[in-house]
């Protein structure tokens, strides 16, 4: 039992809110759709009536709404980021972990040189944006080792390319460490939840400074005082009851919204896989249409926040999820310590945190998102115009973030075309920009548009608004 109450979670509470959802009639629910319809966001009142609603007329309509937010919105862009692990020791022992501490395994830390080459590794297939992963252990991987890390991973340069934002996902710290991040140039500070149902929590979190459920829930809250106003989070889904955990989800935006102006930058919505050392049985589990349908009322409750999927998924598991909402996705992911020269190497792969289930490369993942008239980007530019937290909100729900990011992530597709890309992927990805150039309503905007194209065919590089 916890010391100290989470303000935002109620347990006996959040299931009455569940129970009273259920009673709501098909005009509440309509009301509740129309109002998502038109870009309004929903209460976690409001989202509890989608969690529980049973009629597949409001289905078909909850999905169509996600679509048209997503398309709204983001339009066809799916920013695109790479994992980097670079620590595997951990004190923790989450039962669901490929790392947790009481799992026997030869774990690796790597030296700042073998940080080098993994970060070049992940330049050579074209990606521009890292999230920094790492286990809890303050004695293996220091605070000071991780800021070291970072500042390696953005002096490496490869050819014309190079990481222009480190994500940081690591165990949850003080104040202060947090300040430390920030001023290492971090993006968004991530973390996931795990279970927002303390029980659960505790059932899965038997020792090591994560088992506090206090301290892990309240870590954005230090953040957000250290000055990161960029933060996302998430659940995974599949270790309590799934309608509990996006309800939970929603009432920490709300309680981020209410006490620091503004909500989550990203969530992320990882699935239950397989790990070593793990028990793998997982009752919670959410099947392919409950799935569905959780990540399409997460857009609908919150449309301008982005919402993140990972190799955990399947190739055609992913594709549907992006029709319903997702707008940030991994590719050719390495979810081991030094995976991504081990795999460019071809040897025995490290030990994995979990299994993935798309195994496709990252030039076949842009060559399927082409074909289906998705726009991979590959941009970071928000972060370096200090367009963060309440800033970059104001400027979505303005309607014209649009006018920066749909030239940005052109410009950025077209370096990973020049430089990663073979002449056929090539030339369907240039006939994609200029069409999509083309449907550019500013002309001022649609100018710039195509000046950047023929300066990047010139062989300029990091370009953007």
């Amino acid at each position: 039992m916890q010391s100290k109450t989470v303000p935002f979670i109620n347990k006996p509470q959040m299931q009455a809110w569940l129970d009273e959802a259920r009673l709501a009639d098909h005009s509440k629910i309509d009301e509740i759709l129309e109002k998502a319809a038109n870009f309004e966001g929903l209460t976690h009142k409001e989202v509890a009536v989608l969690l529980t609603m049973d009629s597949s007329d409001h289905e078909d309509k909850l999905f169509e709404v996600a679509r048209k937010i997503k398309e709204h919105i983001y339009g066809q862009r799916i920013v695109m980021f790479a994992p980097l692990y670079i620590s595997d020791y951990c004190v923790n022992n989450c039962s669901y972990c490929g790392y947790q501490h009481d799992h026997q395994f030869n774990r690796k830390i790597l030296t700042q040189d073998e940080i080098r080459l993994e970060t070049e590794a992940i330049i050579d297939i074209g990606h521009k944006r890292i999230a920094l992963e790492a286990g809890e252990d303050d004695d293996k991987a220091s605070l000071d080792y991780i800021i070291e890390s970072i500042k390696t991973i953005y002096d490496t340069k490869s050819g014309n390319g190079e990481i222009r934002r480190v994500n940081v996902n690591i165990a949850a710290t003080t104040v202060d460490n947090y300040k430390r991040l920030k001023e290492a140039g971090i993006g968004t500070y991530i973390l996931f939840q795990e279970s927002y149902d303390p029980d659960v929590y505790a059932e899965y979190h038997k020792s090591g400074p994560k088992s506090d459920y206090y301290w892990h829930s309240m870590a954005f809250d230090r953040a957000q005082q250290a000055g990161i106003d960029d933060v996302g989070g998430g659940a995974l889904f599949g270790l309590g009851d799934p309608l509990f955990e996006v309800l939970g989800l929603m009432l920490h935006q709300e309680y981020l919204e209410e006490n620091y102006g503004v909500g989550f930058h990203t969530i992320s919505v990882p699935r239950i896989r397989p790990a070593k050392g793990s028990s793998n049985k997982y009752p919670h589990a959410p099947d392919d249409e409950l799935f569905r349908r959780l990540v399409a009322i997460i857009r609908l409750a919150v449309p301008y926040t982005g919402i993140i999927i990972s190799t955990r998924e399947s190739a055609a598991m992913r594709k549907e999820l992006i029709d319903c909402g997702i707008t940030q996705l991994s590719a050719d992911s390495a979810v081991g310590v030094g995976g991504y020269r081990v795999n460019k190497m071809k040897r025995q792969a490290a030990e994995v945190q979990f299994s993935r289930c798309d195994e496709r490369s990252t030039s076949q993942v842009i060559d399927w998102m082409l074909d289906e008239e998705l726009i991979p980007s590959y941009c970071t530019a928000c972060y370096r115009k200090c367009r963060t937290g309440d800033r970059f909100m104001h400027l979505a729900k303005s309607g014209q973030i649009k006018n920066v990011c749909q030239p940005n992530a052109l410009a950025t597709l077209a370096e990973y075309l020049l430089d990663y890309g073979d002449e056929e992927l090539q030339a369907k990805g240039f006939e994609l920009i200029n069409r999509e150039i083309d449907s550019i309503e500013r002309d001022d905007i649609r100018s710039i548009a195509r000046k950047t194209q023929d300066d990047i065919k010139q062989g300029k590089r990091d370009i953007f608004l």
